[in-house]
């Protein structure tokens, strides 16, 4: 009785013939292109069923479609409909911030939600490595999202120019509209992650995308209409009876004005488009913003560097529990 006892309890281990890896074993970097790759396959649904594919098609085809639009009405002889770096603002804003909302919880909830993280972290990769990898995955997939429309764009146009200083001109053009939507990647990627990374439910955190783009932007829009109107009713209430009209474009932009950009994403790119010398007029912030366009760089800086750090404290508390 006493040997069955000892033998039942020292067990038996069976060698089911697995053999040890030997291969290369690859560092920090290596996890870092992979986890950013497989992000950046994520925010278009590739490598997953066609549900997950139906958001991102969509919203770049949706993108698309001025560009399209435009090169039709070019061969037929009109001049370009719309410009680079203000590429269909309000269908950007509405598209983006859908995309955003959708696909930023693909990229960060579901990690938190099924609580991997330790997982990734047992790994030869730091902490930060983690929000590194998420920013350049979705900040890529951002960015080709902002360009396609623009370099479809720019082919639609110079197949219906004449001459290499017409295509030279378009090129010269077509550049502060790349740098652009390389800004707009970067904000809206930092922006969106940061929230997202805030919840591990998925509706929860594609609620609060959804909310702070189209809240912030709808506060930013209702105050320069409202401030707007108060200083064109101020400046021909003071004028003198009888006096001749005056453009609208020339009634003097009040700080009221100017102050109202500051509070939407959207906003901030537009003016510091503007202050930076965009050939085009910005259409969703005062035309005159002058020396004051450093100021809505300056918040833009300041609310990207603020995400960017949230992330990394986000996931740093996330390596401890």
């Amino acid at each position: 009785m006493p040997a069955e006892t000892t033998a039942a309890r020292s067990g038996v281990i069976h060698d089911l013939g697995y053999q040890r890896y030997d291969g290369p074993r690859f560092g920090r970097a290596q996890i870092v292109r992979a986890l950013a790759w497989h992000s950046f396959r994520a925010a278009f649904g590739l490598g997953r069923g066609a549900k997950a594919k139906i958001i991102p098609v969509i919203a770049l085809v949706a993108l698309c479609l001025p560009a399209v639009v435009n090169a039709f009405a070019m061969s037929r002889g009109n001049a370009r409909l719309v410009s680079y770096d203000a590429y269909s603002p309000v269908l950007r804003d509405l598209v983006m911030t859908v995309f955003v909302a959708v696909q930023a919880p693909e990229m960060v909830s579901r990690d938190l939600r099924s609580r991997v993280l330790p997982l990734y972290f047992s790994r030869p990769m730091k902490t930060i490595d983690y929000p590194v990898a998420k920013f350049l995955g979705f900040g890529a997939a951002c960015l080709v999202m902002m360009e396609v429309p623009v370099l479809l764009l720019y082919a639609g146009t110079i197949v219906n120019v004449h001459g290499g200083a017409a295509v030279w001109a378009q090129t010269k053009e077509l550049i502060p509209g790349l740098l652009t939507g390389l800004l707009w990647a970067v904000v809206l990627t930092a922006i969106s992650l940061f929230l997202a990374s805030l919840t591990g439910r998925r509706a929860f955190a594609t609620g609060a995308v959804a909310i702070f783009f189209l809240a912030t932007y709808s506060m930013s829009q209702i105050l320069l209409q409202v401030e707007t109107h108060a200083a064109q009713a101020q400046f021909f209430s003071a004028r003198a009876p009888g006096a001749g009209p005056v453009p609208v474009a020339l009634v003097p932009v009040t700080l009221g004005e100017k102050v109202s950009g500051l509070f939407s994403p959207f906003t901030l790119i537009d003016g510091t488009r503007t202050w930076l010398g965009s050939p085009t007029a910005a259409d969703q912030v005062p035309k005159n913003l002058g020396a004051f366009g450093a100021v809505y760089a300056l918040v833009l800086l300041i609310i990207v560097a603020l995400c960017l750090t949230g992330l990394a404290a986000r996931y740093r508390k996330a390596s401890l529990s």
